[in-house]
């Protein structure tokens, strides 16, 4: 570090990629979802394994692998929750945590379902926005921005559904998962959910979205004091003193 002008200045003399040597990390440079993600690939994975139904097995194994790439580095959305490198995995495998506690409460629950649900849910967003290994996300694709994410979902279900010979009303019920989860019209869903498991997905989904924007307001806030307004929540945070 040199000064000019009495300005601090940064001179760079030499620049070379980094090697596994250097021990430096994506995360050590960048926001970036708290768990690896090949942590989470593998505990996405093994809530996979999880599903004892056949159909509702295979449609989420295809399409996983299909999107496998993505799943490692994307967003959840491009600014609000989770809008960080690794972020759509992070939200889906916290979901899935919380599905199977809410599970052993509500025994009557289709753990299949809810999971195949949860993890589809918003799996088309890795189509519907495009986004750069730093979980940056540039713009919304043509058909992301015509159809959007819940259609994108929808159709892609269905489709991989005849490929693997699923039952028809399996698909359909994965579908309505994803049709539903925003709740109602003026949300964005075209039908508001009419089965436990799509209306558990709905109330996990939005959960996980206010406590990481609360989270993430608190920890940028002092103590004892508010936050500025958080736009997904519509009101200000407060952070109680120790």
């Amino acid at each position: 570090m040199k000064e000019w002008k009495g300005n601090k200045q940064l001179n760079i003399d030499s620049m070379r990629p980094t090697t596994d040597l250097d021990g430096q990390q994506i995360s050590d440079f960048i926001v970036s979802a708290p768990n690896s993600t090949a942590t989470m690939f593998t505990d996405l994975k093994g809530y996979i394994g999880k599903i004892k139904d056949e159909d509702i097995r295979n449609i989420t194994t295809v399409i996983v692998e299909k999107y496998k790439e993505k799943i490692l580095y994307y967003p959840a959305a491009q600014k609000n929750h989770h809008a960080i490198q690794g972020g759509w995995l992070y939200h889906v495998v916290t979901m899935l945590q919380l599905g199977e506690k809410v599970a052993q409460v509500y025994t009557f629950l289709n753990t299949d379902l809810l999971y195949g649900g949860i993890i589809l849910h918003d799996i088309a967003k890795l189509d519907e926005m495009e986004a750069n290994e730093l979980g940056i996300v540039t713009d919304y694709t043509t058909e992301g921005q015509l159809l959007g994410h819940l259609v994108q979902g929808i159709k892609l279900v269905d489709k991989v559904a005849e490929t693997v010979q699923a039952d028809p009303e399996t698909s359909l019920l994965l579908q309505h998962m994803i049709a539903s989860h925003h709740y109602k019209g003026e949300w964005g869903s075209p039908k508001s959910p009419m089965i436990p498991e799509a209306e558990i997905l709905h109330f996990l989904d939005i959960m996980d979205a206010h406590v990481y924007d609360m989270h993430k307001a608190i920890k940028s806030t002092k103590e004892g004091a508010f936050s500025e307004k958080v736009w997904t929540l519509g009101r200000k945070v407060y952070r109680k003193k120790k």
